[in-house]
């Protein structure tokens, strides 16, 4: 009866009737039904077999192992015994982990099952038959290959966990909760994993307090770069690597990453979901979120390469001689300037006596952050004016198309906005710094070119970047406050930076100006400002003054300071809540009160004070009834 069915669905009886006979398209639809018919018993029975199987449960549990087993092994001196049989460990989670996902496949519709996931899989089976390959062409034992690809295993297990429970943290869209109030959350847990992660007897050269590693993962997750320890120094080669993902993920946004590796498991998000990932990534788009995480991931990771590069071809080799820690060195600072982090592996920031001269170093690390300060939305959008503008000059300078028209209006108004206001305060910030510290800091620096790119380097690296070439306690006062203005406002929206953001300040600005002149909104190239943003910028303001001024009473009232010591004070507080990281050398020497302080204030800072109340009060329902305007006597 089986076989009649197929070949009845293959169109046999329609072929056979014909006069003509369409052998090939017959074994085609034929062979084309039967390896339907085929699939579907192997799912059939597989479904079958498992159907009171915990697949689940299993597939997170070993998931769980998997990171505990590498958290032991890099965090923790362990035996020889256990050493010698650790890759084995990670062949078995390796094999386990192809088995699961490979049955989980088999289980799943598929519609429900995508490209992607079959890649990933695929790709973990490539990496095993590589292995084994490599057992029965050198005749070595299994042990010993696994030892020379022990490297090669913790990645695949790392990314084996990352991929388990990236799905998991998906299930948080779909709960009841603010999207303000998870994405604090996923910076709060990140805060938590990275104390732990620091706290690790490998991860230091020395024991550190649960303040300083709490401080030091707060610093890192919020991008800031105060720091209470030498990273380079009392960091170990695990601890760097820990410090570096943190600000990493804290850059991109947890969610963001869980967005990116849940998007190769996952068919498509439902609607709140969207909704949730929409307000993570600040888009205005509603449709493709998921394209759009892995749109940011993969230009972020390009940057960061292109970056590494550029500061590897001009790392002196006499300075730092092995090969290794040169490249390391490399990938550090690209990723913690394209994050804005402000982390350096030498003591002494870029200000370190080897670097302190090298301007070309200074100057591709000044063009990282200053891109990633942007933000992703920016830089799609010129990257899409580029396109365009390409686009244009082919179809209609060279191809000669008479009806191609180009589209209008590329250039957002947000882009706009933000791009001006940045050119206009580095370009300010510049000139300031330039003929302020002329014969104060930039002194040292011998030639004309010297003295600008360090004024460069000083008017944009406030703007949340944290970097130094300078001494910074030895800037000039007036400098200072102009430095505290920069880092105040901070960075652009949806960017790895902080502050009250360009937007922010530029739409308070415009709005002096219109009042000055007597208007009832704020019009911008022939578009009108939103009522709300006007209102947001206010309270964000006011929020940001608020938070610092607490900030700056509870250190003062902690420490044991002087009038002379009130604007280091200030400076610290501005550089925590705006996540700089510039300080004037004050930080390794606070209490831990002190230091509990300013890690709510790179917390609050980081997430943002509007972000946070609209997570913790609960939204009320809109209201359509209107009641009477009445003015407010102001000034």
């Amino acid at each position: 009866m089986r076989w009649r069915k197929i070949i009845r669905d293959s169109g046999g009886k329609r072929f056979l009737t014909q006069r003509k006979f369409h052998f090939p398209e017959f074994c085609f639809s034929f062979a084309k039904h039967l390896a339907f018919l085929i699939d579907y018993q192997k799912v059939y029975f597989v479904k079958t077999i498992m159907a009171q199987f915990p697949l689940r449960a299993v597939s997170l549990a070993a998931g769980l192992v998997a990171v505990l087993t590498f958290i032991y092994d890099i965090g923790y001196e362990v035996d020889r015994a256990f050493t010698a049989h650790l890759p084995l460990y990670y062949f078995i989670l390796l094999n386990t982990f192809i088995f699961l996902n490979i049955v989980k496949r088999l289980t799943t519709p598929r519609s429900a099952a995508r490209r992607s996931q079959i890649a990933v899989i695929l790709l973990f089976i490539g990496g095993l038959l590589y292995i084994l390959t490599s057992v029965f062409s050198s005749g070595r034992s299994l042990e010993a290959i696994l030892m020379q690809q022990l490297p090669l295993l913790r990645i695949c297990v790392l990314l084996f966990f990352t991929i388990e429970y990236s799905t998991v943290i998906q299930r948080f869209y779909s709960s009841r909760l603010q999207p303000a109030f998870i994405f604090a959350f996923s910076f709060a847990l990140l805060i938590a994993v990275g104390t732990l992660l620091l706290k690790l007897p490998m991860a230091t050269v020395g024991s550190i307090s649960f303040a300083d590693a709490l401080f030091m993962a707060t610093s890192a997750v919020c991008v800031t770069g105060l720091v209470v320890a030498d990273v380079g120094q009392d960091f170990t080669p695990v601890g760097q690597w820990v410090i570096m993902l943190l600000f990493q993920a804290g850059g991109l946004g947890m969610l963001t990453l869980t967005s990116f590796f849940a998007y190769f498991f996952k068919e498509n998000m439902s609607y709140r979901e969207s909704l949730f990932v929409k307000d993570f990534v600040n888009s205005n788009q509603f449709s493709n979120i998921f394209r759009l995480t892995v749109n940011i991931v993969a230009l972020t990771l390009t940057v960061e390469i292109i970056g590494a590069l550029l500061i590897y071809a001009y790392i002196p080799k006499d300075v730092i001689p092995n090969q290794s820690e040169r490249i390391f060195f490399a990938i550090f600072h690209a990723v913690s300037a394209f994050c804005n982090a402000g982390f350096s592996t030498l003591s002494n920031s870029l200000y370190e006596e080897s670097f302190r001269f090298n301007y070309f170093i200074h100057f591709i690390i000044a063009i990282l952050f200053i891109f990633g300060g942007l933000g992703y939305n920016i830089m799609f959008n010129m990257m899409d004016y580029i396109r365009e503008k390409m686009l244009t000059l082919i179809k209609k300078h060279i191809s000669n198309e008479v009806n191609y028209r180009k589209r209008p209006r590329v250039v957002t108004l947000n882009s706009k906005i933000v791009i001006y206001t940045t050119l206009i305060l580095m370009g300010v910030g510049t000139l300031f710094f330039f003929f302020l510290e002329y014969n104060n800091v930039l002194d040292e620096h011998a030639t004309l070119s010297g003295k600008l790119v360090t004024s460069f380097f000083g008017a944009v690296t406030p703007r949340t970047a944290g970097f130094n070439t300078v001494d910074t306690g030895s800037l000039h006062i007036s400098t200072i406050m102009i430095v505290l203005l920069l880092m105040w406002i901070g960075a652009a929206p949806a960017s790895t930076g902080g502050g009250i953001k360009t937007s922010t300040f530029a739409i308070a600005t415009l709005n002096i100006f219109s009042l000055a002149r007597g208007k009832t909104s704020i019009t911008v190239g022939r578009r009108v400002i939103s009522d709300y943003s006007v209102r947001k910028s206010a309270a964000i303001i006011s929020l940001s003054f608020i938070f610092i001024g607490f900030g700056v009473m509870l250190v003062a009232s902690f420490e044991e300071s002087g009038p002379a010591d009130f604007l280091r004070i200030v400076f610290e507080c501005f550089s925590a809540y705006c996540t700089v990281g510039l300080s004037m050398g004050i930080t390794g020497s606070l209490s831990d009160e002190s230091k509990l302080v300013l890690v709510l204030l790179m917390f609050i800072g980081r997430v943002g004070a509007i972000n946070l109340l609209i997570g913790m009060l609960r939204r009320l329902e809109t209201s359509h009834i209107r009641y009477p305007e009445e003015d407010i006597l102001i000034n």
